[in-house]
């Protein structure tokens, strides 16, 4: 009986230990499968840790209290402590970011400065060769205008000595005088007046008179004297342009015939001729409209 009682009071004690250590185990069991699945879930978290430089190495949370991670009870300055690491490579991502975004808009700046000065530089350049063009194209323009105005003088130079015959009279003298007739004086009325306000031309005389030797030069020089005397007194032909010439008693050969012997004269004459240089007597009327009173067509 004493046994029985004894079996019947051990009974509830291992019960209460049974119940007991039950009871302190089943939180145990319940946190392996968690530990577990961190375990696993943090494998991975690994991996891709390794392949970003960047990311913030995984620090484990700390245990506290008695239900280790799993807290549902879980304090503000355990859940300060676990989300302060987040906060601080949060900072630091965006310290990062905020030196990236600062050194693009350096470099931003930067380019747009040397565009604007390679624009610059470009438009100078530009401005600088439609210069360069203008003067260009003035220089060329002027020497042109040199060249024509070069090869004018070449012309006219090459001109100035080239005269031709555009009228001629001959006056007669009657034997033993040097008194000019009303008719020579007539014909060379008609020259001066075709010869005013002319320029480019020179008047040659020539005269002959009968008389060998210097007996004709002689009479022939005071008939040419005559009519020189006549054109600068009564028209004001400059002296300059009149050149005359004593023949004597000795008639020029033909032009036609440049083979033929000169003939005696046996008339007192003197021939006048207007030779024109028509270069020189650019700007003018052509002294050409005087008629040749000797017959001669001037050419």
């Amino acid at each position: 009986m004493k046994l029985s009682s004894t079996l019947r009071g051990s009974i509830p004690r291992q019960a209460a230990v049974l119940v007991l250590a039950s009871s302190l185990g089943l939180p145990l069991w319940a946190q392996q499968p968690q530990a577990s699945s961190d375990s696993s879930q943090q494998a991975p978290a690994a991996a891709s840790a390794s392949d970003q430089q960047l990311a913030a190495p995984i620090v484990p949370p700390g245990k506290e209290g008695f239900w280790g991670r799993v807290n549902p009870w879980a304090r503000k300055k355990w859940v300060k402590k676990q989300t302060d690491p987040i906060n601080d490579r949060l900072t630091e991502l965006d310290q990062v970011n905020a030196k990236n975004s600062q050194d693009i808009k350096d470099v931003d700046a930067r380019s747009q400065a040397g565009i604007r000065q390679a624009q610059s530089s470009a438009d100078a350049a530009n401005q600088a060769a439609t210069a360069a063009g203008q003067q260009a194209q003035t220089a060329s323009n002027t020497a042109q205008q040199a060249s024509n105005h070069v090869g004018q003088i070449n012309s006219t130079v090459n001109g100035l000595d080239q005269y031709k015959p555009v009228t001629d009279v001959t006056i007669t003298f009657k034997p033993g005088t040097t008194a000019l007739t009303a008719d020579s004086k007539d014909k060379l009325d008609q020259l001066a007046a075709n010869l005013t306000g002319h320029q480019g031309y020179l008047v040659e005389i020539d005269a002959q008179a009968p008389g060998a030797g210097s007996v004709g030069i002689q009479s022939s020089q005071h008939l040419a004297d005559a009519v020189k005397r006549y054109l600068v007194t009564d028209h004001q032909i400059p002296v300059f342009r009149m050149h005359a010439l004593a023949l004597g008693n000795v008639q020029v050969a033909s032009n036609s015939d440049p083979d033929s012997k000169p003939e005696h004269v046996k008339t007192r004459t003197v021939h006048v001729q207007v030779m024109e240089n028509s270069l020189a007597a650019q700007g003018s009327s052509s002294p050409r409209e005087g008629a040749s009173s000797s017959g001669a067509v001037p050419q």
